[in-house]
């Protein structure tokens, strides 16, 4: 845990209030007014020394502490991805935060491209797994023996239980599959993409994976769902842009966000 991590935490603490929050959740595209749903305190990144720029449109960079559903949370209004600044890393100091506060648990949502027949745009995919295809890692430097993370089971079955259990009341399909990483800013090639179903992969996006890998090793467990917002490269004929991605993501959102809201209320 970097000194600055607590330096900040205590900052949020004077600001926000000691009590630990139960989920942090890093919030990807369409998702970002529901941190304006929070009963708390926001913070911009700019006022947090060493947070991300978070400067990718659909994305509002703040983080907020409070109350959804009765239970204390940090939401996280955007991230950094690596395509901005080349850094796998970039979101180490935020999730070093959470856990200085005492936070032992993180939602992830990201946008995906869809490679799986049967998951279509508007859907919602759980995160079984992942393939880093990017060949990437934000732990390439860490110097101590903890960079070495066991990954079999980076996304935790008893949250994946929960947000299963809370789609499952909420009448709302929540298929699992395996996600694959790709660095971006460039959407894939069709080829890349038949490479990527070839390796098992159901959806592919530009985030997610880094933080799943910082998570783990802070010790954080972790769950992440991606809103689809498109098929992927070659396997239709929609036209994709970061403007398509945008204008499609509020469709799976607003699923996801009674998913998670039914998810705080039953515990």
């Amino acid at each position: 845990m970097s000194r600055n991590a607590e330096e900040l935490a205590a900052l949020i603490r004077d600001r926000a209030g000691a009590a630990a929050p139960v989920y942090g959740m890093v919030l990807g595209s369409g998702l970002g007014h529901l941190a304006g749903t929070v009963d708390g305190v926001a913070i911009d990144y700019a006022d947090l020394a060493g947070f991300p720029h978070a400067g990718v449109s659909g994305h509002n960079p703040k983080l907020v502490i409070g109350d959804l559903e009765g239970v204390r949370v940090a939401v996280f209004g955007g991230r950094a991805h690596y395509y901005e600044s080349g850094r796998g890393d970039a979101m180490r100091l935020p999730l070093e935060v959470l856990k200085a506060l005492g936070g032992e648990r993180l939602i992830l949502t990201n946008a995906a491209g869809s490679m799986h027949p049967g998951i279509d745009p508007g859907d919602l995919m759980m995160l079984s797994d992942h393939i880093n295809f990017s060949g990437l890692n934000p732990l390439i430097g860490e110097s101590t023996d903890a960079r070495f993370v066991p990954m079999t089971h980076a996304y935790d079955p008893g949250m994946r239980a929960a947000l299963r259990a809370a789609a499952e009341a909420e009448g709302i399909p929540l298929p699992e599959g395996i996600y694959a990483w790709y660095s971006g800013p460039s959407f894939e090639t069709p080829a890349e993409i038949r490479a990527i179903r070839m390796l098992g992969a159901d959806a592919v996006g530009m985030s997610t994976v880094p933080e799943v890998i910082l998570a783990r090793f802070l010790g954080l467990q972790v769950a992440a769902i991606s809103t689809i917002t498109n098929k992927a490269a070659g396997l239709s004929d929609e036209q994709i842009s970061h403007d398509h991605t945008k204008a499609m993501a509020p469709l799976g959102a607003e699923k996801l966000e009674r998913i998670l809201r039914r998810m705080l209320r039953d515990g």
